[in-house]
C-alpha cells in the first residue's frame, strides 16, 4: 500500500478527546472555573504562538524547556522564529505589558488551554497537553502566595481528592542565589569525577537545576550540596514565615523541601508543588511560586507576580466523576416525506426558541431506522409526523426512556403542533 493510501494517525504524545470523554473535561472546567470566579479571577486567552525569544529570554535559555522541548519554526514569509508556547505565564506577562493591564490597579486572571513540549510520552505527561494557568500581577506580599495555595486546597476538597500533598520552598532573592551558586559551583567541583554529562553542561550555566536531577547515582552528592535556604536574608525568610504562618492558621500541612527549584528560571522566593502517589513517577499536578522580576526582563516596569499551573491529563487522571455522556439532545424529530421533514425543520426551531436541544432526522431512512437512530441519541421523546399527524397538524410525542414513560404515565400521545412546545415544557 503506497504512503497516499495509508490510513492518517495523529501525531504521538498528542491525543483526541472524543464526545464519550470529553463530557468529564466540560464538567472538570466548569467547576474550575467557578472556583477561580469564587476568588476573583477572569478570564485572560493569548495566543498559542509566540516569538520564540519570548520564552528564551522569559523561562531561561539552559532550562530543558528552552534546550530540548520547545516546538520552533522559522516563518517562511517574515524569517522570524516562533514557538507553540510550552508554557502560560510568559505569553500572559508579555500581554500585561503590551496592553498597561496594571494601569490602573493589580489583576487576578487566568488561562486555560494547550501547551506544547517534546516530552517522552508516558502516563500524564504529553506532547500536546492543556494547563489551567493562574496569575496574580502587582501583587508582593506573602499573603497572595499564601491563598494561591489555600484556594488549590480547596478544589482539592471540592473535587474530593484526598491524597495530596504540599512541598514548599523559597529560593530568595538575586544576590541570595548569586552567593548560593558560587558555593555550590565549588561543591560541584569537588564532585566533577561523578557528575553525569548533563550536571557537567549545567554547572556553569545553571547548577542549581543540577540538584533537580533524576539520576539516581547523584542523589547522595545532590543532598548534601549546599542548600540555597540556609543563604537567605532576613527578608526572604520573614517573607518564607508569611507565608508558612497563614498555611498554619487554616490547618494545611506542607512540607520543606530545600532541593525544590522549578523547571524554570524566573521563579524568586515562594515556589510550591502539589504532589500525589497515585499517578507514579509523574506526581506532580501543580506547581507555581513568585516571579517578581519576569516584567522587567520582558521589558516592562518592575512588577512582582505569582501564580501556578493546574496540568489538567494529570488532574483528570484523579478526578473520575461518575456523569454519563450527555444525550445529544432532548427532543428527536422523525418524520415520513419531505412534507414532514420541512414541518419539522418548523417546530424544532420553536421548540430551540424555549431552549430544548432539538435534532431533526437527516437522510432518506425508514422510520424504524429513525426510531433507532432516535434511542440511540440519548432523547426523552421522539416528535413523529407522518401522513395521518400532518392531515391532522397534529404531532405524536412519544417517550423513549422508561423513567420518563413511568413519570409522564402514558408512552405516547397526540399534541396540536400549536401545544407542542407547552406540552414539552410542562413533562420534561
Amino acid at each position: 500500500m503506497t504512503d497516499s493510501f495509508k490510513k492518517l494517525r495523529g501525531l504521538t504524545g498528542m491525543h483526541d478527546v472524543l464526545p464519550e470523554h470529553s463530557a468529564q473535561w466540560e464538567e472538570l472546567e466548569a467547576i474550575i472555573r467557578q472556583w477561580l470566579a469564587s476568588y476573583g479571577y477572569l478570564n485572560m486567552r493569548t495566543p498559542i504562538l509566540e516569538f520564540t525569544r519570548l520564552f528564551e529570554r522569559g523561562i531561561g535559555e539552559v532550562t530543558d524547556i528552552v534546550e530540548k522541548e520547545m516546538y520552533s519554526f522559522t516563518d517562511k514569509l517574515s524569517g522570524e522564529h516562533l514557538t507553540l508556547r510550552p508554557e502560560f505565564t510568559a505569553g500572559l506577562v508579555r500581554a500585561a505589558i503590551e496592553h498597561n493591564l496594571l494601569y490602573e490597579r493589580p489583576q487576578r486572571i487566568y488561562s486555560i488551554g494547550p501547551v506544547f513540549r517534546r516530552e517522552r510520552p508516558q502516563r500524564g505527561r504529553y506532547r500536546q497537553f492543556h494547563q489551567v494557568d493562574v496569575e496574580a500581577f502587582g501583587f508582593s506580599g506573602p499573603d497572595v502566595d499564601a491563598e494561591m495555595i489555600i484556594m488549590l486546597d480547596r478544589l482539592w476538597q471540592q473535587l474530593k481528592l484526598t491524597d495530596m500533598r504540599l512541598e514548599i520552598n523559597s529560593l530568595g532573592q538575586l544576590n541570595e542565589r548569586q552567593e548560593h551558586r558560587r558555593a555550590l559551583i565549588a561543591y560541584l567541583e569537588k564532585h566533577k569525577e561523578i557528575l553525569d554529562e548533563d550536571a557537567k553542561r549545567r554547572m556553569y550555566t545553571n547548577p542549581l537545576r543540577v540538584l533537580d536531577t533524576k539520576n539516581p547515582n547523584l542523589q547522595e552528592m545532590a543532598d548534601g550540596a549546599p542548600k540555597l535556604f540556609d543563604f537567605l536574608g532576613d527578608e526572604s525568610l520573614k517573607h518564607y514565615e508569611g507565608v508558612c504562618e497563614r498555611l498554619d492558621e487554616v490547618g494545611i500541612a506542607y512540607t520543606l523541601n530545600p532541593r525544590m527549584v522549578r523547571g524554570l528560571d524566573y521563579y524568586n522566593l515562594t515556589v510550591f508543588e502539589w504532589i500525589t502517589d497515585k499517578l507514579g513517577a509523574q506526581g506532580t499536578v501543580c506547581g507555581g511560586g513568585r516571579y517578581d522580576g519576569l516584567f522587567e526582563l520582558l521589558g516592562g516596569k518592575p512588577t512582582p507576580g505569582v501564580g501556578f499551573a493546574i496540568g489538567l491529563e494529570r488532574l483528570l487522571e484523579l478526578y473520575r466523576s461518575p456523569i454519563k455522556t450527555p444525550a445529544e439532545c432532548d427532543v428527536y424529530m422523525v418524520y415520513q416525506h419531505d412534507d414532514g421533514q420541512k414541518q419539522a425543520m418548523v417546530l424544532a426551531e420553536a421548540l430551540r426558541d424555549a431552549k430544548f436541544r432539538v435534532i431533526v432526522h437527516a437522510g432518506p431512512k425508514s422510520l424504524r431506522a429513525q426510531f433507532r437512530r432516535a434511542d440511540n441519541s440519548g432523547a426523552a421523546v421522539a416528535v413523529i409526523l407522518g401522513e395521518t399527524e400532518l392531515a391532522n397538524q397534529k404531532a405524536s410525542v412519544k417517550w423513549l426512556r422508561s423513567e420518563d414513560t413511568q413519570t409522564q404515565g402514558e408512552q405516547q400521545k397526540l399534541v396540536p403542533f400549536s401545544q407542542l412546545v407547552q406540552e414539552l415544557q410542562s413533562r420534561i
